[in-house]
């Protein structure tokens, strides 16, 4: 059942992400890689909140919370994604542009996995 789980919810997270991304390029353009940024880090706030929150409650069951983590959250973010983009912007010599995405993709994901992790425990 868990794999199943798994397939459905990482389904459900692949269309988020193109969602998600596309209507965040649409608004922000193009000049960094805006949905990917977006995407990764609403998917760690989101991740450490399920993440931590889970730890603390029986809500969802050992299978969903699989199903959610791996499969909805490996599905909407993206690290590989994340990683040819600031590799284009290298090879394209937008340096300050890759530098920027490497940055803000580290320092805001980390923050937003943390800040996800607290919001929970205070629930």
């Amino acid at each position: 059942m868990q794999l199943i789980y798994i397939g459905l919810f990482g389904a459900c997270g692949c269309l988020a992400r193109y969602l998600v991304s596309g209507w965040t390029y649409a608004l922000c353009g193009r000049t960094l890689p805006y949905g990917t940024l977006v995407v990764n880090v609403v998917g760690s706030f989101l991740l450490g909140l399920l993440m931590e929150g889970s730890l603390r409650s029986t809500f969802f069951s050992p299978a969903v919370r699989v199903g959610i983590s791996v499969g909805f959250m490996g599905g909407f973010t993206t690290f590989s994604t994340f990683s040819y983009e600031t590799v284009r912007l290298f090879e394209e010599g937008s340096f300050w542009q890759a530098g920027t995405n490497i940055l803000l993709n580290m320092i805001v994901c980390l923050t937003f996995a943390a800040a996800g992790i607290f919001v929970a425990r205070q629930l």
